[in-house]
């Protein structure tokens, strides 16, 4: 198996952090609660004279496909010969550094047991003790895990806050519970801290709250959901490509083949829709037009979409078991068409796989349509520095983050990513990086937490597959002609973080029940109405008048 990441697992985790949520098959929504950058009386406004971090790109081995600042991400075909070592020293003062973190896969070993912990703990310079907090259960696992730990006196040095689980009243926690790094990062201050300085802006925006920089930005690919085929499924129909929304429909019913257990779509209902919308243009979560704000749920292209996916589940082409765990087998066997999943999840797909996972670029659903693509956000949170900590280890700290940011073609990020040369990874005779059994069981299950503290900016390499990766980026290439960015992105509202997921949640419950067949489609205007009633409008509100504020 190869690595050089990502191995972020459930769906790789967010559209992940697209701001869009991802719904695994048959479940509910994973969140996309921002911890936003403003709350507070002035908060929008401090925030937006808040200097980010200078941008200073890493000085790594050119990429064979070149990325730029829209988003499109750098692409090798091979991994990088002649490696950079991007850390001049060890980072770590040799006390133990704490870290509460997450995980999407197994659990890793314990370190006693886990040579890859071993060799962290020799890189850093101090032994690294992370409580990793499985994310495979309940929901909202961390939330409870993270408020248990910010409100004892047991907090500890390092702190990831997701964009997506939602936590509250982050303001408050972070004024009272942890450091204010803007001193340390802002503007040309990063330059201390070169990994960190690689971190483009639009990751960091997560990060600043109240007009003050908490936290190392977690970056992440731009790129949300995107809506995947297996290339092969489609081929008797001329492959993935389509005229409008009723050309699909048409070739899924010629692919249909209920005998032969084959089905066009995966059984999450909302993931459909959400893909179906924008074929018709529908906002990314809100737009925004003089000040104010609409939310996707309002929009006509929203409700055509879900008229779309009922179509699709009166003719049948959803998988009939709306609880199936096993997507992906049924794809690799041929019996599923289509899945919705997160980029970076793609990416992993691509490297997991050998069979044809291509991408549906969103096209016009009917004449007079302009489709768009939704952006993600750019992030998957930030690190917070606890105040367990004394200000003069700060810049340790922030050392040790440096590290955990190393670029694609540094020594660190090769390790980071796979471990021990030799132990949990070799190089193939193309000179491609492969995981070792040991590598698989130590690697990349330590990684997985690690990725959650520390990331290097999205990278396109697809070991020992060349022409995956070139067909990767030229797709990104397409989707950013007509990607929309999600306009409350590094904005803040009190009542999004604290009822944004359960007011989403019913709303999407109303949409499963719609296509279901439970509810007919006319009750979605009510649905739509109680929405904004009970949360909707506040929190549009307060984004107006963050977003007002901040552009002033």
């Amino acid at each position: 198996m190869s690595s050089a990441y990502p191995s972020l697992n459930r769906r790789g985790f967010l559209g992940a952090v697209g701001a869009t949520g991802l719904t695994v098959a048959g479940g509910s929504l994973l969140g996309a609660c921002s911890t936003g950058s403003t709350s507070g009386k002035g908060g929008a406004a401090k925030s937006a004279k808040v200097k980010l971090p200078a941008y200073i790109a890493a000085n790594v081995a050119a990429p064979d496909l070149a990325g730029n600042a829209d988003g499109l991400d750098p692409a090798y075909l091979r991994y990088p010969k002649k490696l950079v070592k991007s850390v001049a020293k060890t980072p770590g003062d040799g006390k133990p550094i704490t870290a509460l973190t997450e995980t999407f896969t197994t659990a890793p070993p314990a370190m006693g047991r886990n040579a890859y912990w071993q060799e962290l703990n020799k890189q850093l310079g101090s032994e690294f003790k992370m409580t990793v907090v499985n994310g495979m259960g309940e929901d909202d696992v961390y939330l409870m895990k993270f408020n248990a730990l910010t409100a004892s006196d047991d907090l500890p040095n390092l702190v990831w806050f997701p964009p997506n689980q939602g936590l509250r009243n982050v303001p408050q926690v972070l004024q009272a519970r942890f450091h204010d790094l803007t001193s340390y990062l802002s503007g040309d201050a990063v330059k201390e801290f070169p990994n960190l300085a690689n971190i483009p802006d639009f990751a960091w925006k997560t990060a600043v709250i109240n007009g003050s920089i908490w936290g190392t930005a977690v970056p992440y690919g731009r790129f949300g959901q995107v809506q995947l085929v297996n290339a092969d499924f489609w081929k008797p129909v001329g492959g993935a490509r389509f005229d409008d929304a009723e050309d699909f429909l048409a070739k899924g019913k010629d692919l249909l083949d209920i005998k032969r257990k084959k089905y066009v779509l995966e059984p999450a209902y909302v993931n459909a829709v959400q893909a179906f919308s924008q074929w018709y243009g529908a906002p990314n979560w809100w737009s925004l037009k003089d000040g104010k704000l609409t939310s996707k749920f309002e929009s006509d292209a929203y409700l055509a979409a879900i008229e779309l996916a009922l179509k699709c589940f009166k003719a049948q082409l959803f998988w009939p078991d709306p609880n199936l765990r096993t997507h992906m087998e049924k794809l690799t066997g041929g019996q599923l068409g289509s899945y919705v999943q997160s980029f970076p999840g793609f990416l992993g797909d691509t490297k997991m796989y050998d069979w044809p996972i291509e991408a549906i670029v969103p096209f016009a659903a009917e004449s007079g349509v302009t489709p768009n693509y939704h952006l993600g956000r750019g992030s998957v949170g930030f690190v917070g520095i606890s105040k367990s900590v004394d200000k003069k280890r700060v810049k340790t700290l922030l050392a040790v983050m440096d590290y955990l940011n190393a670029p694609f073609g540094s020594e660190e990020r090769l390790f980071l990513g796979n471990g021990i040369e030799g132990t949990h990874h070799k190089r193939t005779s193309d000179g491609d990086v492969q995981l070792t059994p040991k590598g698989e069981g130590e690697a990349l299950t330590t990684f997985d937490p690690l990725q959650f503290l520390g990331n290097t900016p999205e990278t396109l390499y697809t070991p020992g597959k060349p022409d995956v990766t070139r067909y990767i980026h030229k797709t990104q290439g397409e989707l950013l002609k007509i990607a929309q960015a999600d306009p409350t992105v590094g904005f803040y509202s009190d009542t999004y973080a604290q009822k944004w997921q359960s007011l989403r949640n019913e709303v999407e419950d109303d949409v499963k029940d719609i296509i279901a067949g439970r509810k007919p489609v006319s009750s979605f205007k009510d649905t739509v109405k109680t929405f904004l009633r009970t949360g909707g409008d506040a929190v549009r509100g307060e984004f107006e008048d963050a977003i007002a504020k901040g552009a002033k």
